[in-house]
């Protein structure tokens, strides 16, 4: 949720931002009236609550006539408080509802949709491949992808890891956990059931509830990310912040894939489940903008040790989801495809989901203050389609990037096991 005092004060910087999302700047003005009517309506219930603890230190001292009336405007205020205490309630609910609505403040991002994002660089040569063959194509042959089976076993969008395949996501998300360790992140195996209230607190029960996969007779998410886990994770929490506390949380995903019917639907670039690791950082809000720089190196770091081209984006603003203020991704590119495919994310929220799930911070006066938060992608299996197309031989074969070698064995060369 955005600041309401933000709201108060600059009305318009909202405003600007839903018109740079595309999203209706109605959405500020219902925001607005919700926020002046629940003030009012707080104001109203605590008068008469006020007025009624008043009057019942006078009854005690009154007598006759007046000790009467005071009895008679007693019982009406009765009413009057259970009837404003109803209409400041329904006036919070509101302001909830008002409140969820409104996406956070776009900060820096470049103007536009999908399609008018800004490449910051590119880097690695591409490599010379004649007749590549893609990653599915690869994969069967190395008897390291099946989505035959994963079909007959699932439903479309399934697949089985098997044998090098296997072994190669394992030791991608070991390498990636070992990175994260080595520059002072806290690993973690997170739960991929959570709560409603987790799930609406990341900000995936908005735009993105269809995505979600939910097990109603339980009122539990299936998380599509660790994200969400540990956003959750301290929750209601004060937290003492010497500086950015820092999280690998390494997790099953699940995601219905709606709206993407017969998009990608060969291999395992879109899926109903996969593994991944993911970077999370609790930190002071001052602190948020050199935080995420630093979560867009750890990606790209990692996209080094596996030796894959790639580009970095940034995200235009009518491409962000509703959390994020400003967002970097990776794109790795796919021979096969010829064209740069995105395998990373990383987007610095600000105080944003911190403010629905109520974390926060001491800062130096000993105040409490919303912490801001920031997520990104460390490795997924989505990784596996550049590692094996820009890495295939002409004998059929995959080498391993000599970062990778100790996770697999010390195998140089993927090849089908025996």
């Amino acid at each position: 949720m955005i600041d309401l005092r933000l709201l108060r004060e600059d009305p318009d910087l909202i405003r600007a931002s839903q018109r740079l999302r595309g999203e209706s700047t109605d959405l500020v003005d219902d925001l607005l009236r919700a926020d002046a009517e629940r003030r009012a309506a707080t104001q109203r219930f605590e008068a008469v609550r006020a007025e009624q603890r008043s009057i019942g230190k006078e009854v005690a001292k009154a007598s006759g006539d007046e000790r009467a009336a005071l009895l008679t405007r007693t019982k009406d205020l009765a009413v009057e408080v259970k009837a404003a205490e109803a209409a400041a309630g329904e006036a919070e609910q509101a302001l909830k509802r008002a409140h969820m609505a409104v996406s956070n403040v776009v900060e820096g991002a470049p103007p536009g949709g999908e399609d008018d994002f800004v490449v910051l660089r590119e880097v690695g040569d591409l490599p010379q491949i004649e007749n590549p063959k893609d990653h599915l194509e690869i994969g069967e042959a190395l008897r390291a992808i099946d989505t035959e089976r994963g079909a007959k076993v699932s439903g479309s969008r399934f697949y089985f890891l098997t044998g090098v395949g296997a072994l190669l996501q394992l030791g991608m998300l070991q390498l990636a956990i070992q990175q994260a360790v080595e520059h002072g992140f806290i690993p973690s195996i997170t739960p991929t059931l959570v709560r409603p209230e987790s799930m609406e607190g990341t900000g995936y029960l908005g735009a993105h509830a269809s995505e979600v996969y939910r097990l109603e007779a339980d009122d539990l998410y299936l998380v599509g990310t660790s994200e969400v886990a540990l956003a959750a994770y301290h929750s209601n929490e004060i937290l003492d912040l010497d500086g950015p506390r820092r999280y690998a949380g390494w997790s099953s995903c699940y995601r219905r894939e709606a709206g993407s019917h017969g998009k990608d639907v060969r291999g395992i670039l879109r899926v109903h489940q996969f593994d991944k690791v993911e970077m999370f950082s609790f930190c002071r809000p001052e602190d948020a903008a050199e935080e995420h720089q630093r979560l867009l190196a750890m990606e790209e770091e990692m996209l080094a040790k596996v030796e894959i081209p790639y580009r970095v984006i940034d995200v235009a603003a009518g491409d962000l989801g509703s959390s994020a203020v400003r967002k970097f991704d990776c794109e790795a590119w796919v021979p096969s495809q010829n064209r740069y495919r995105e395998v990373t994310s990383t987007s610095n929220t600000t105080t944003f989901q911190a403010r629905r799930l109520n974390i926060r911070y001491r800062d130096d006066n000993g105040k409490p203050q919303t912490v801001a938060t920031l997520n990104g992608t460390l490795a997924t299996t989505r990784w596996l389609i550049p590692i094996l197309e820009n890495h295939q031989q002409p004998d059929g074969s995959v080498r391993v990037p000599k970062a990778l070698q100790p996770f697999l064995g010390g195998r140089d060369v993927l090849e089908p096991f025996k």
